[in-house]
């Protein structure tokens, strides 16, 4: 197989790089998708989404400052939408402002409000969902709501409805990260084993450890794009351009549908030789570094047209 020049610099970067806690696409995956879904939204749609985005603390506070000076109108509202995808990983940072809660959704009432940039918790628990899948016959723990799959139909009822700018703005910010989260595999499961302290799941890989440079399944997954930050939206761009055209499944707007999607790409893509059935460490061979990029790509590709269609018939 012909590989691309610069998907192999893209691979290059995920090996060598040193790998942190998980995310769900890093900064420069989840601007990826918002680049491709930007190259389908209609100029109404665009224009919309820039405009409630504006209302986020963050325009003001941290994206309009990365834009270089005499960047075209068009370019900036551009990296205005790639920006708004790493917010809520942003707000996780530790000096945020915002409450740091566990990945376990609490039993009250701040676990679904949706009352916009009022709400000062971190929400970790929104970013994934975890479904269980057992190799060994364990019985299989309940899923934790609310998660990403609950989360993404909740905003996208807001987004259709009368409700004020504020809470739109907050809920697009949200709607455009999370569309990326779940079409990251690991994003929507957790393996089930009877070893140790597993009978409730890897924590969607993260408990999963390669070796070398790569830290644990979770994270290398997280970066297969590249590694960077907000301001590396340049890097997205780069990355972007290497992504493969959307399939036909892109016109599925079910969330529930994505999630099953997930679930059966980390069993049949994720959890393969060289992962075993422990807890590691692997060492991921050439092959499964191929393969794992070319999902990814795949998946960010997917996300990004998915994405559009929902804020092109959402979004009003």
């Amino acid at each position: 197989m012909k590989i691309n020049l610069r998907s192999v610099a893209v691979l290059a970067i995920c090996i060598l790089m040193s790998i942190s806690p998980a995310n769900a696409w890093n900064a420069v995956g989840h601007m990826a998708v918002a680049y491709a879904a930007w190259q389908q939204l209609t100029p109404a749609t665009r224009k919309r989404a820039v405009a409630l985005l504006k209302k986020n603390p963050y325009y003001k506070k941290v994206w309009k400052g990365l834009i270089p000076a005499g960047t075209s109108k068009d370019d900036q509202n551009l990296y205005i939408f790639m920006m708004a995808a790493t917010w809520p990983d942003e707000i996780k940072a530790n000096n945020s402002g915002y409450k740091n809660d566990s990945n376990t959704p609490p039993q009250t009432s701040e676990a679904t409000r949706n009352t916009g940039y009022g709400d000062k918790y971190m929400h970790k628990y929104w970013h994934f969902i975890d479904t269980p899948f057992s190799t060994d016959g364990t019985p299989l723990p309940p899923i934790p709501s609310p998660n990403v799959e609950t989360q993404i139909g909740v905003f996208r009822k807001t987004l259709a409805s009368n409700a004020k700018d504020s809470l739109k703005s907050y809920d697009l910010s949200w709607i455009e990260h999370l569309v990326g989260d779940i079409h990251q595999p690991l994003h929507c499961t957790t393996r089930v084993t009877a070893l140790p302290g597993q009978q409730n799941g890897d924590a969607g890989g993260n408990d999963v450890k390669l070796s070398g440079s790569a830290g644990e399944l979770h994270a290398y997954w997280d970066n297969l794009l590249g590694n960077g930050s907000t301001s590396d939206f340049q890097k997205a761009v780069t990355a972007a351009k290497l992504l493969p055209s959307a399939p036909a499944s892109a016109s599925d707007a079910d969330e529930a549908d994505w999630v099953q999607e997930g679930l059966k790409l980390a069993q049949s893509s994720v959890y393969v030789d060289p992962i075993g059935p422990a807890l590691g460490p692997y060492t991921g061979d050439a092959t499964y570094q191929s393969n794992s990029l070319t999902v990814a790509q795949q998946q960010v590709a997917l996300a990004g047209a998915r994405l559009a269609n929902l804020l092109n018939t959402n979004l009003k």
